[in-house]
C-alpha cells in the first residue's frame, strides 16, 4: 500500500467522523478506502451502461409478439417436462 496525504474540509471530516460508528468503520482510513472503492465501482457501472446504451438497437433482428409468445410456450413446455408435472 502507498500512503497519500490529502486535505479535507472540516465539515466533511465531521460527517465522516460521525458516520464511523453508525456504519461500523474502525478508522477514517477504512471509511475513505470504502468510499473510494464504491466510487470506482459506480464509475465502472456507468462506463458499462454507456457501452450497453451504445449497443441498443444494434441488433438487426426484431422480435415480434408472436416470437415472444412461441418462446414462452416452449419454455413452459420444457419446464413441465423437466419437473415431470404431466407424468
Amino acid at each position: 500500500m502507498e500512503t497519500i496525504s490529502m486535505k479535507i474540509d472540516k465539515d466533511i471530516l465531521h460527517k465522516v467522523d460521525s458516520s464511523l460508528k453508525e456504519f461500523n468503520f474502525n478508522t477514517r482510513t477504512e471509511f475513505i478506502r470504502a468510499a473510494m472503492r464504491n466510487e470506482l465501482e459506480r464509475l465502472e457501472r456507468k462506463k458499462l451502461l454507456k457501452k450497453l446504451a451504445a449497443l441498443r438497437g444494434s441488433v438487426k433482428r426484431k422480435t415480434t409478439d408472436a416470437d415472444r409468445r412461441k418462446i414462452r410456450e416452449e419454455a413452459f413446455e420444457d419446464l413441465i417436462r423437466e419437473k415431470g408435472w404431466l407424468e
